[in-house]
């Protein structure tokens, strides 16, 4: 059978990735409030005609970089981002024979929802 994911999770293997994930997630949305803030800043500026560069930009970029990094470590595991605010992440593994998704929300304790590769957060069943 061939599967659309490299990388397959077990139970216990999501669940040893959480601490970590945890730490990031929380990264990320910092990261998201600081881009969110100097993109205000840069376009206030840029509307008012001024030459932008210096401090802002380059904190600007560093963010960008590290946001970029932190989403690397996410895709090279093949672990996916459904909703960043909500730290709503799906795992590709394998029940049964069937490939589907582990679904793991940042406010649980633990990955206890799976759902099939079609069908997202509306399908989620118990393990």
């Amino acid at each position: 059978m061939k599967h659309r994911f490299k990388k397959h999770y077990t139970l216990e293997e999501a669940n040893g990735l959480l601490p970590q994930i945890r730490l990031w997630l929380d990264r990320l949305n910092r990261l998201r409030e600081e881009l969110h803030r100097y993109e205000q800043r840069l376009s206030g500026l840029t509307e008012q005609g001024n030459d932008i560069g210096g401090e802002t930009v380059n904190k600007w970029i560093r963010s960008l970089a590290d946001t970029q990094e932190l989403l690397a470590e996410f895709q090279k595991r093949e672990i996916f981002i459904k909703d960043l605010e909500r730290g709503l992440l799906d795992f590709p593994a394998i029940i049964g024979d069937k490939e589907v998704f582990l679904c793991w929300e940042q406010d649980e304790d633990a990955v206890e929802f799976w759902h099939d590769l079609e069908t997202g957060f509306g399908g989620r069943e118990r393990l």
